[in-house]
């Protein structure tokens, strides 16, 4: 499994206040960026996986609307979460 306990406490860690502050919106748009970039690498090999195609548009979209929350609310969070991801916007 590519997607184990010990990496999703690693990016809360390093995300988030600690390895237990799964609900932090930073920790959470690390985590769907990790899950996004192995998706699209599925994708290119499995051109027709269909199922998998919906999953990646649908975390596009969570990951799109919290770091449009975290915009809104504070935007030096934003800013150093976008910087630490290297995503563009």
């Amino acid at each position: 499994m590519y997607l184990t306990p010990e990496k999703k406490a690693e990016f809360f860690e390093k995300f988030g206040k600690d390895a237990k502050d799964t609900g932090s919106a930073e920790g959470q748009v690390a985590l769907f960026s990790y899950r996004i970039a192995h998706l699209t690498e599925h994708l290119k090999v499995n051109k027709k996986d269909f199922g998998t195609q919906r999953a990646l548009i649908s975390l596009v979209g969570k990951r799109r609307r919290l770091l449009d929350y975290l915009k809104k609310k504070d935007i030096g969070r934003y800013r150093e979460i976008v910087k630490q991801l290297g995503l563009r916007r």
